[in-house]
């Protein structure tokens, strides 16, 4: 999966982008078994995903703040 922008990311859902971010997880956690046993072939790639995550946890935290739904 390439990089997406910020822009990208909020066009989706919540519903969406959390299936997205589960996917990114699954994908970090098997980048970096692959760079523990020596092999990753992009190892630029879980600096992407980790951006991507966070990215994606800031659309759900501003969508939680602006419902008032968020914990405090």
């Amino acid at each position: 999966m390439a990089k997406k922008s910020l822009e990208e990311f909020k066009n989706l859902t919540r519903d969406e982008l959390t299936v997205k971010l589960a996917g990114l997880k699954t994908d970090l956690f098997n980048l970096r078994y692959q760079a523990e046993t020596g092999r990753i072939e992009k190892p630029h790639r879980i600096k992407q995903i980790k951006r991507d995550v966070a990215r994606i946890n800031t659309i759900l935290k501003e969508g939680e703040s602006k419902n008032g739904t968020g914990a405090k």
